[in-house]
């Protein structure tokens, strides 16, 4: 705020009460040159009023959006819901004569998402116990101990990581990824763990759950980390010092001081990244297999929710066909808002009220 400052002699001719006010506020009115400026330009309240439901439009409009994409949905998968019902998502057909079970069979009209729900699981799971340790640890060394001169470059590559395209991580994973996992890593999980049922060489491609999660783990990485280090710079430095005061050592600072109050934003961070690997389409279509069956082993091909459709909805063999895939469709939608809106709150509880603090 300027200091506004009035000399002793203007204070002494300023005219007493009572004589000469009208001349007094003529030329006061006359010297306002911002009055005269504003009086000029009008009336602008026409122009405010637009402006403002303008705004309001544009914020309804992305609620119109996402109510006409579930509309669309509900209206597709209408002919499946009415045959199948919320059994669409558990029951399995099993064929007669052989007893398998026929998850995904569009000749003679089975359908089931039981197979697409379980390695959209899987593959989600396995992204995130891959991803979790390595973003938190990469946020607090980032946060907490990294050296200011590295903190900006390496900030900047792990969020770039976010901005390459799903596709360019599928051809990368096709092509590096897999080959790699085919020959180094697979025949080392089937040696060491292959006891436990979990790894056993079912495919001699490499494509399956586990080359799924490892492309997972890498998109959903930049997202964990940036988010958890926004969290933890919201926890107070008086947490930090607090903590130092009494004796600590880094890591129990670390641990006690920051990650403690910082937990619940840690798990929003984490939701959020589980909605990105729940809806990936592109790099999980290109390693998982495409195979709708129900297998143990993390080394065998599946299929994804997403998968699925990109796959089937252009080649639907009937009605039927095309409704089930928009039915698995909705239901991906709706898990997707709901984790996404758990993930935000969990964050905002926790970063409301912060000040923003440079990087």
């Amino acid at each position: 705020m300027p200091e506004i400052r009035i000399s002793q002699s203007a204070m002494q001719t300023e005219p007493s009460p009572g004589k000469g006010q009208p001349a007094a506020r003529a030329a006061a009115a006359k010297a306002s040159a911002i009055r005269e400026f504003l009086l000029s330009r009008g009336n602008s309240a026409i122009a405010d009023r637009g402006f403002q439901w303008l705004m309001v439009l544009c914020a309804l409009s992305i609620f119109a959006i996402v109510v006409l994409i579930a509309w669309e949905l509900v209206r597709g998968s209408h002919l499946s819901w009415s045959k199948f019902g919320f059994g669409f998502f558990f029951s399995v057909f099993v064929d007669p004569d052989t007893k398998l079970p026929m998850y995904w069979d569009p000749v003679n009209g089975h359908f089931s998402a039981l197979p697409f729900v379980y390695g959209t699981l899987v593959s989600s799971f396995l992204a995130l116990l891959i991803a979790v340790p390595l973003a938190v640890g990469l946020a607090v060394f980032l946060t907490e101990m990294c050296p200011r001169m590295l903190r900006a470059p390496l900030s900047f590559i792990t969020e770039l990581l976010a901005a390459i395209p799903s596709v360019i991580y599928g051809l990368w994973a096709l092509f590096v990824l897999v080959p790699l996992l085919r020959e180094h890593v697979n025949p080392w999980l089937v040696k060491l763990l292959g006891w436990t049922g979990f790894f056993t060489d079912d495919t001699p491609t490499g494509l399956g759950f586990f080359a799924s999660g490892v492309i997972l783990a890498i998109m959903i990485l930049p997202i964990i980390s940036s988010l958890t280090r926004e969290v933890m710079n919201a926890v107070p430095g008086s947490q930090r010092e607090a903590v130092l005061a009494l004796g600590a050592t880094r890591w129990e600072m670390i641990r006690v001081g920051v990650l403690r109050n910082a937990r619940i934003g840690i798990v929003g961070a984490i939701i959020l990244g589980l909605g990105r690997a729940l809806g990936e389409t592109m790099a999980v279509n290109m390693v998982i297999g495409n195979t709708p069956q129900i297998q143990r082993s993390l080394l065998a091909s599946g299929s994804s929710m997403a998968s699925v459709i990109a796959n089937e909805y252009a080649e639907a063999s009937g009605d039927l066909h095309l409704s089930a895939l928009t039915e698995i469709g909705l239901a991906l939608f709706i898990v997707t808002i709901i984790v996404n809106a758990l993930a935000r709150l969990l964050v905002w509880a926790v970063t409301r009220g912060a000040p923003a603090q440079a990087q």
